[in-house]
């Protein structure tokens, strides 16, 4: 069982120590205690293809390379079973993918947010996934992100903890104090437009909303993140002469990021393979406007 699924089982009361019910999957275990741990037979459940159109950028026996749209989930979940990825890509696969996440996410290696685009790296095969994984867990899979975002922010490396925020489940909390995993990522400016700039955000390491995080944590992030940052906008509309832009940027309706890179080493033919994905219509778009008010 995977971590995430052990700290489920102690949270749901599946496990008692010395009789009673233990919750706190941080307890660190003493000598002579005894444990109980009711472990639930699930079903593992097989998802639907379903005929959803995909942008392929590259395709061979061993894996896929898409560009993935902003909006569409990776990955079926409760409440969220279709219309997914997974589901695209197991009908344009007819079924063709690993299987190492006993089914719950076939062919899924690395993950991007629902309103995150760009590429994604799809494992057609249980050897291929392996290696990939090994590659994402080593960092030496190169990535990088564009993303439009508030303020004026300089080159710079932003190094830091990521851990589960504790006040809000969704959110995640960033420290220097070693609590998590470790996280870095280096910035650098593209186009300034006021009150907003281009960035291109080079990640060393691959942690749940990474650049999001890191960008709040120097007062610019993401244009149009609803989780991160909201509170640290309002400053950038105070100037008359650039209120418009400032009403542009407030209305994108998703984080305005998008992954433009990826770098890693083909599985089976050892190859280095690189991919470059242009920014999506919709920060294109953004762009635009930002340069016409």
């Amino acid at each position: 069982m995977s971590r995430s699924q052990l700290k489920l089982l102690i949270e749901n009361g599946n496990i008692k120590r010395n009789d009673a019910v233990v919750r706190e999957p941080s307890y660190i275990v003493k000598e002579g205690e005894i444990y109980l741990v009711s472990i639930l037979s699930i079903q593992s459940k097989k998802f639907k293809p379903e005929n959803i159109d995909i942008k392929i950028v590259y395709e061979d026996k061993d894996l896929i390379v898409i560009n993935k749209e902003a909006g569409m989930v990776t990955h079926p979940a409760p409440g969220n079973e279709d219309g997914t990825l997974v589901n695209a890509l197991l009908h344009h696969s007819k079924n063709n993918l690993s299987n190492i996440n006993d089914n719950s996410r076939p062919g899924i290696v690395h993950r991007l947010d629902k309103d995150t685009s760009g590429l994604m790296l799809v494992a057609k095969n249980n050897e291929s996934h392996l290696k990939l994984s090994e590659q994402f867990k080593a960092h030496s899979i190169t990535r990088k992100y564009e993303a439009i975002v508030w303020g004026y922010p300089k080159k710079q490396t932003i190094e830091g903890y990521i851990e589960r925020n504790k006040k809000n489940r969704k959110k995640m909390s960033l420290n220097n104090k070693g609590n998590g995993k470790y996280s870095k990522t280096e910035i650098n400016l593209k186009e300034n437009f006021e009150i907003a700039s281009l960035v291109e955000c080079k990640l060393y390491t691959g942690r749940t909303h990474q650049v999001r995080l890191h960008m709040t944590s120097i007062n610019s992030p993401l244009v149009g993140d609803k989780l991160y940052g909201k509170s640290k906008i309002n400053q950038y509309g105070k100037a008359k002469s650039t209120f418009n832009k400032f009403l542009i940027l407030k209305n994108f309706n998703r984080q305005a990021l998008h992954a433009s890179h990826i770098g890693f080493i083909h599985p089976t033919q050892k190859k280095i393979m690189q991919f470059d994905s242009k920014l999506p219509e919709d920060m294109g778009n953004l762009l635009d406007l930002l340069l016409k008010y």
